[in-house]
């Protein structure tokens, strides 16, 4: 029986679940948004359908991300989309599925036990937990099993995590609940404050990724952005500049800096010295504003490089952990 039911690695995001099926690779990237009817509790759409449903439901349907800051913030419909996202890979499975699920560095117990809980519930046979900056520097095609320090920076939807690992583990790790939808909710913040004007979380993501940044650009960027006059109660069109969305994400930024300032201040002797040697490896989607890399480089004097396919590094790295399941007991995962 041990070979008929697949494996599958998922990298369960705040923002974005990523599957990875063993032997085809990446076969599942979906926002992590599900559409419910608040009367029935039916489940009316997942994934990329439920997105562009967010804050434009009527009453009766809300279209909620269940995760937040990396954690289950909603255990039935967090099941509900497992359960669909599932069912989406496999399809009809004779066995169920060994999973493999990534999570932040610094969850609790009653944290994973949720994330167990509910794929279990959804139909995974056996399900393993795996720490996101692992999962992130294995998918960075770093050798983790060597006696050598490497520092990962990976920053996703709902937390940052840093970790420097060594022998396969971590040695100093720090989560914190700063990362792309904070960023989205100090642009919402700032557009209020300073153009009297409310947008929605759908528009901060655009501004964000389109003109977004936190290091002083050669050249000013601009962008039109529509929402609602605070004063006129009407729709409005207003110009943002990029030099204005680096004043907006300068608390963030400067949070996450401090995050890797602490993280080195920890980090003993030895693997400094391999981290100044080695640099600092950023992964996840939020690594991707424009300027972060140059900030932190600035801010530590250690090179800071951007691993290749950033976004898909966890999924990728817990993709190739299923590959070592059992030398992973015990080890890098917790089998339950």
């Amino acid at each position: 029986m041990f070979g008929f039911g697949q494996d599958i690695g998922i990298d369960l995001g705040t923002a974005t679940v990523i599957a990875y099926v063993k032997g085809k690779g990446i076969v599942l990237r979906e926002p992590s948004v599900v559409a419910v009817n608040n009367i029935t509790g039916e489940v009316l759409a997942v994934g990329q359908e439920a997105r562009r449903m967010l804050g434009r439901t009527p009453g009766n349907i809300v279209a909620t991300r269940p995760l937040k800051d990396g954690v289950i913030s909603d255990y039935t419909v967090t099941e509900k989309m497992l359960k669909y996202f599932i069912n989406k890979v496999c399809g009809k499975f004779i066995f169920a599925p060994r999973i493999m699920i990534c999570i932040p560095s610094q969850v609790t117990e009653v944290e994973k036990k949720a994330v167990i809980d509910a794929a279990c519930q959804a139909g995974a046979r056996k399900v393993y937990l795996i720490e996101e900056p692992i999962a992130a520097a294995i998918g960075a095609n770093i050798d983790i099993s060597r006696p050598c320090g490497n520092m990962i920076v990976d920053i996703g939807g709902g937390t940052t995590d840093i970790a420097v690992i060594s022998l396969g583990g971590s040695v100093v790790s720090t989560s914190l609940k700063i990362a792309g939808d904070k960023l989205d909710e100090y642009i919402v913040k700032y557009i209020k404050k300073k153009h009297n004007m409310i947008i929605g979380e759908r528009t901060a993501e655009d501004i964000k990724i389109n003109i977004g940044c936190v290091h002083p650009k050669i050249q000013d960027l601009e962008m039109d952005v529509r929402g609602r006059d605070l004063i006129t109660g009407l729709p409005k069109t207003i110009k943002v500049l990029s030099s204005e969305m680096q004043e907006a994400l300068e608390e963030p930024a400067n949070m996450i800096v401090e995050a890797v300032h602490s993280v080195l201040e920890r980090t003993p002797p030895e693997l400094a010295a391999d981290i100044s040697d080695r640099g600092i490896y950023m992964t996840g989607g939020g690594c991707l504003i424009d300027g972060l890399d140059k900030l932190i480089q600035e801010k530590t004097g250690i090179n800071v490089t951007v691993a290749e396919d950033s976004v898909l590094c966890v999924a990728l790295g817990t993709g190739k952990a299923l590959d070592n399941l059992d030398f992973l007991d015990g080890k890098k995962a917790n089998r339950f």
